[in-house]
C-alpha cells in the first residue's frame, strides 16, 4: 500500500518538475543559441555602423553601399534576441513565442545581409533556423 502512494506521488511529481517548460534540453539549447545569435547580430550591427561604406568592384563599375541602416537593424535585433534568450533561461513562457518570431526576422535580415558578408550571414541563418527548431521541438509546459 505504501508503494502505491509513493508511486502516485512520483507520477504527480514528474509533471511538475517539467511543468515550467524550461527543464528540457531543447529550451536550454534554444536559449544558448538565442544569446549567441543575438551577440553575433549585435557585433554585425556594430561593425556595419562603424565601417558603413562598402565598395563592390565589377568589370566596368564600382558600386558604393551605405550599411548604416542594416547595422541598426542588426543591432536592435541582436539586443532583443539577447534579452529574449536571457528571459528564456529564467523560464519566461512569452520568450518562446517571441524567440520564434525574432529568429524568423533575424533570418530575413541575414538573408538580405548575404551580399555584404556571405559566410557570416549563412552561419547566422543556420543559428536562427536551429533556434526556431529547438523552440518548436521542446515540449509544451503542462500548465498551458
Amino acid at each position: 500500500m505504501a508503494s502505491h502512494v509513493s508511486g502516485s506521488q512520483q507520477g504527480s511529481a514528474a509533471p511538475t518538475a517539467r511543468g515550467n517548460g524550461f527543464a528540457t534540453g531543447w529550451m536550454v539549447f534554444a536559449a544558448v543559441l538565442m544569446v549567441f545569435g543575438g551577440f553575433m547580430a549585435l557585433f554585425a550591427g556594430i561593425s556595419a555602423i562603424a565601417n558603413d561604406d562598402v565598395f563592390f568592384a565589377t568589370r566596368n563599375y564600382v558600386f558604393r553601399f551605405n550599411l548604416t541602416s542594416w547595422g541598426w537593424i542588426h543591432l536592435i535585433l541582436g539586443i532583443v534576441l539577447i534579452v529574449a534568450g536571457l528571459a528564456l533561461f529564467k523560464g519566461a513562457t512569452w520568450a518562446r513565442a517571441v524567440g520564434v518570431v525574432l529568429a524568423g526576422l533575424a533570418m530575413l535580415a541575414n538573408f538580405m545581409w548575404l551580399p555584404y558578408t556571405p559566410f557570416w550571414a549563412l552561419v547566422l541563418i543556420a543559428v536562427d533556423a536551429f533556434i526556431i527548431w529547438a523552440l518548436c521541438a521542446a515540449p509544451r509546459p503542462s500548465g498551458t
